[in-house]
């Protein structure tokens, strides 16, 4: 009977210290120069409020997607991508897994309901939206820096 326990405990050991170490894992770090992404609602009333001309950029992600994180350590942090963000765009992030629930347009919906009704198909996806909420443009997977790039330059000629 102890001889169970003892196993018991040690295999309950093995997996508890393995579960934390793989979710350590893939908890994002403070990355340096990152966006300051904003909750969409925000992003909407300030794009209308403001009269600019900003877009709203929006990156729907998945919390266990290595290009998501890719995206996010390499491409958004980087000077160029920075600079177009910083200068034209409200940026926002949205988990497309989540339930946390969101309002867009006045209704209230969960973030997956949002990424769903944006046409997600895979992870990463990157929307762009004008100050009403109409969609100018969406691109479906991982952008490096000179994809995305000519993303947000193609998406302000079209506004």
């Amino acid at each position: 009977m102890k001889r169970k326990i003892v196993t018991g405990s040690v295999l309950t050991l093995f997996i508890a210290v393995f579960l934390y170490f793989s979710f350590d894992h893939i908890t994002p770090n403070e990355i340096e120069n990152a966006p300051d992404w904003m909750p969409l609602e925000e992003a909407l009333t300030q794009a209308s409020l403001n009269n600019s001309d900003k877009l709203i950029l929006i990156d729907i992600y998945e919390t266990g997607c290595r290009f998501c994180r890719q995206m996010e350590r390499e491409v958004y942090p980087s000077e160029t991508i920075r600079t177009l963000i910083d200068r034209d765009f409200y940026p926002v992030k949205i988990n497309g897994n989540s339930e946390a629930v969101i309002e867009f347009l006045g209704e209230p919906m969960m973030e997956k309901e949002f990424s769903s009704k944006m046409g997600v198909t895979a992870f990463p996806f990157t929307v762009i939206m004008d100050s009403s909420g109409n969609v100018v443009d969406r691109r479906r997977g991982f952008m490096g820096t000179m994809d995305m790039s000519r993303f947000l330059n193609g998406a302000l000629e079209i506004r």
